[in-house]
């Protein structure tokens, strides 16, 4: 079974895709979508660093809102663009993990869907019933 989500507490999508679907059965499965540096209020900060904690605040929303949570994260992709201290993008995303180690890709890439966006991040999650 498939339940398609848009948690209330997440900017509305910012174009044809839902925020979250959950594939249920032996496991529960959460695919997200490509999560952005937006916040509620529709905020983009300037600095991708902030981007990066909005999104993974994102994520860590929409996975509560499926009684899920970061240690049911299984794997995680980020979309970056341009120069990203990669110091502060270590700190920033391991503070979001708190611990936690799923699978992780990492790209650069030259844009995003919007120029202001600098980072988007896929993740997928599981837990058992």
């Amino acid at each position: 079974m498939k339940e398609f989500r848009n948690p209330g507490n997440i900017h509305s999508p910012v174009a044809a895709y839902t925020h979250q679907i959950e594939v249920s059965g032996k496991n529960r499965w959460l695919v997200l979508s490509g999560q952005l540096g937006k916040d509620e209020k529709g905020t983009v900060p300037d600095d991708p660093i902030k981007q990066i904690e909005i999104a993974m605040d994102n994520i860590t929303k929409n996975l509560h809102a499926a009684n899920m949570d970061v240690k049911d994260l299984v794997k995680v992709v980020f979309y970056l663009v341009g120069d990203i201290d990669s110091l502060r993008r270590r700190e920033a995303i391991s503070k979001a993990f708190n611990g936690h180690e799923p699978c992780m890709t990492m790209l650069y890439v030259a844009s995003l869907a919007d120029p202001v966006f600098k980072v988007e991040i896929d993740a997928w999650a599981c837990s058992d019933i």
